[in-house]
């Protein structure tokens, strides 16, 4: 349980720090759209996506896919771990479920940060 819970920290390490200098980059854009935070997401979720393939079809030990997936995408984002849940539903034909978990989640991540604003 060790050796699990270190690769994940340090992918988790990573993956902070990576979204961290990518929040610093400074884009030729209008306006305060929230592409750097649009990017890691975007970023994480074919990050996942392809960390889960790659475990599938050559396989990988629970130690790296633990560093990887949780870890590193982890720390970069948990909108890709959002979006493998998502298309869990969507894939095994539970489209409605997909959309509502989507909607349902969006919506009470929005509320959630007004209600954290309002508390401090």
């Amino acid at each position: 349980m060790f050796i699990k819970c270190i690769a994940v920290g340090c992918g988790g390490f990573i993956g902070s720090i990576a979204r961290y200098l990518v929040s610093k980059i400074e884009f030729q854009h209008g306006g305060s759209y929230p592409i750097n935070t649009l990017l890691v997401n975007v970023a994480g979720a074919v990050l996942i996506g392809f960390i889960i393939s790659s475990a599938k079809n050559y396989g990988m030990s629970e130690e790296k896919l633990l560093f990887l997936k949780v870890g590193l995408c982890g720390g970069l984002t948990t909108f890709s771990t959002f979006s493998v849940e998502t298309w869990g539903y969507i894939q095994s034909g539970n489209i409605f479920m997909g959309i509502a978990y989507s909607l349902v989640s969006v919506l009470l991540c929005v509320l959630g940060v007004m209600l954290g604003l309002r508390l401090a």
